[in-house]
């Protein structure tokens, strides 16, 4: 059928099985409870975390990248970081509910510390980070952003890893949600400002040309409050990256609370390092730095960790989204 194909288009190139090639891994960290309230969102279940402390503290810095740092960062000594702090396993807290740890953080210490860098994070909304880079309020952003076409005209990126998103249901899936094909009417809950509300707006507005009902879109600003709408059955789906509903399915009441829909992801695209445009010489020793953090092995050792291998890339790409 024509409608099925139309909004079948919508998915991704990435093939099948890559939810369960996402499968996080332990790597020898402590057993650590999460941050939260009682709701049962991924924030409050129990989960081994791994410790990564051992393998960034081994990073050393390199002084010839150092010297490409301008000098005004340089100087002050430390790279301030936009990001969003509720997206397991990218960027999230610890047990202490200030600390941050994930995947991302990771990677942008690791990028730091071979530029001689400490690293300052601020929690920003998602849908601020732009803007807070382009108003010098930080010097880069890492918050499995996409690099697309469209960011592009506002930013520049570094890219460091291959997702896309999908679609994560109530355990069981009783609303019987198999694709985008089967969206249609139902309710759904996207963050703000992301890569998953453009696919919602996008797939809804299909849905009405094929005569169908339109999708109800909740837009929040946090994962943790699309979780909890989920769990509680006042939606019925969230869009999210694949890493993240995989570590959310994984540990989210033990398991029991979220599933994620097999199927190609949708939209498979690079995440980016934002840098300001005026910055070049910034971006450019970040992909430097990192291209050296894939050649020595921790860029690997990182993904690993977080079980997200499946995403990695070869070198450090400025502006490769499409």
């Amino acid at each position: 059928m024509t409608r099925t194909r139309s909004r079948s288009a919508l998915w991704g190139t990435v093939a099948t099985g890559a939810v369960l090639a996402l499968g996080l891994t332990a790597c020898g960290g402590p057993s650590a409870p999460q941050p939260g309230d009682a709701s049962g969102d991924a924030s409050s279940s129990s989960s081994t975390i791994p410790d990564t402390s051992a393998l960034l503290d081994a990073v050393q810095v390199d002084d010839a990248l150092a010297a490409q740092v301008p000098a005004d960062i340089k100087d002050k000594g430390t790279l301030v970081v936009g990001s969003n702090v509720q997206s397991a396993p990218n960027n999230f807290y610890a047990a202490d509910g200030s600390t941050v740890i994930g995947s991302d953080h990771d990677l942008i210490t690791a990028v730091g510390k071979k530029l001689g860098l400490d690293v300052e994070y601020q929690n920003q909304d998602f849908g601020s980070l732009i803007t807070s880079l382009q108003s010098g309020r930080v010097d880069v952003t890492i918050a499995a952003m996409n690099d697309t076409a469209e960011r592009q005209q506002a930013i520049d990126f570094v890219d460091y890893l291959t997702s896309g998103i999908t679609l994560m249901v109530q355990k069981g899936n009783p609303d019987d949600i198999t694709g985008p094909d089967t969206l249609c009417g139902k309710s759904i809950a996207v963050v703000t400002g992301t890569s998953q509300q453009e696919f919602a707006e996008a797939t809804s507005t299909q849905c009405e040309s094929d005569g169908e009902e339109a999708l109800d879109i909740t837009v929040t600003d946090s994962d943790s409050q699309n979780q909890t709408q989920l769990r509680t059955g006042r939606i019925d789906a969230i869009v999210n990256d694949l890493p993240s509903a995989v570590y959310i399915s994984k540990t989210a009441q033990d398991g029991q609370a979220f599933e994620v829909v097999p199927g190609d992801v949708i939209d498979g695209a690079p995440y980016g390092i934002g840098v300001n445009k005026d910055d070049a010489a910034l971006r450019d020793a970040i992909a430097a730095a990192l291209d050296s953090l894939i050649d020595d092995g921790t860029y690997g050792e990182v993904l690993d960790a977080w079980g997200i291998t499946s995403g990695s890339v070869t070198e450090a790409t400025v502006n490769g989204g499409k």
